[in-house]
């Protein structure tokens, strides 16, 4: 596990920083065959317009494909390495199977080199081991949680994060997410046991612009601060609080304006996540 080092305060830019120790990292390429270049689009779209504004630059870095799905049932693998991600805020486990497949996943917490984990309905109930909602006993800790049966994890991947399987009724089970929303999956759906590793990724002071722009984050100007030509809430004599409820350039409501617009999908909420305060 990981440890927060604080830098010292040889400059300002220095004096707010900390970094993450890598104690836990035991292998610092990555595997070639799982790895593929990926183009930097800087928020574009297939047309080149800017769709998702404020990216641009950051490092260069190479893709890790990552067995999301589990489906080697039966064939146990053996954890050879604990690998840094650039793509994710989570580590990345190397299993190589009995058959000499190797494949990465989402390193769960406390799992370490040498480890053996598995997939599949016989499968303990220990950190790392993948199985549908249906063989896990209610109360447990899980992570990387099937929507749709056979597609691969969506829920609960980023570092330190975990959904509690609460209850199962008829072919669904209730599942806790981390955001407060308890939500239905269907029994047939896997999920991997545990925690995601790297709990302490979101205690890290970033301590200087600089460090965002590395990760491809352009600044943000706020929109009170533009002319009325740019921007809804632009303009005013002196300083202006907008005048209005907070809007895109394009006039559309945002900070807290709730966007969700799936409807099929609502009879699988039971709860609603917590509100903002």
């Amino acid at each position: 596990m990981s440890s927060i080092i604080k830098t010292k305060p040889t400059s300002p830019g220095r004096r707010a920083q900390e970094y993450l120790s890598f104690e836990e990292i035991t292998k610092t390429t990555p595997e070639r065959s799982l790895t593929k270049s990926l183009n930097k689009r800087a928020g574009r779209n297939s047309n080149g317009r800017i769709t998702a504004r404020r990216r641009g630059g950051g490092a260069k870095k190479k893709y890790r494909i990552i067995d999301f799905k589990r489906d080697k049932d039966g064939i146990p693998a053996k954890v050879t390495a604990i690998e840094y991600d650039p793509n994710r805020s989570a580590r990345l486990a190397l299993l190589v199977y009995a058959d000499g497949e190797k494949r990465y996943i989402l390193a769960p917490l406390d799992v370490k080199v040498g480890d053996i984990l598995e997939t599949g309905d016989d499968a303990d109930i220990k950190p790392g081991n993948c199985l549908k909602l249906e063989k896990i006993p209610t109360g447990t800790r899980i992570h990387n949680i099937e929507l749709k049966q056979n597609k691969g994890g969506q829920l609960a991947r980023s570092a330190g994060a975990y959904a509690r399987l609460m209850a199962k009724e008829g072919s669904y089970a209730q599942v806790a997410l981390p955001s407060g929303e308890v939500r239905m999956v269907h029994l047939l759906c896997k999920a991997t046991i545990g925690r995601v590793g790297n709990e302490k990724h979101g205690d890290v002071s970033i301590g200087k612009a600089g460090r965002t722009r590395w990760m491809g984050k352009r600044p943000r100007v706020r929109g009170v601060a533009m002319n009325p030509v740019d921007h809804p809430m632009g303009g005013g004599e002196g300083r202006s609080s907008g005048g209005r409820q907070p809007c895109t350039p394009w006039g559309q409501p945002t900070k807290g304006k709730r966007t969700r617009k799936s409807a099929r999908t609502d009879q699988y909420i039971i709860k609603r996540r917590a509100k903002r305060r």
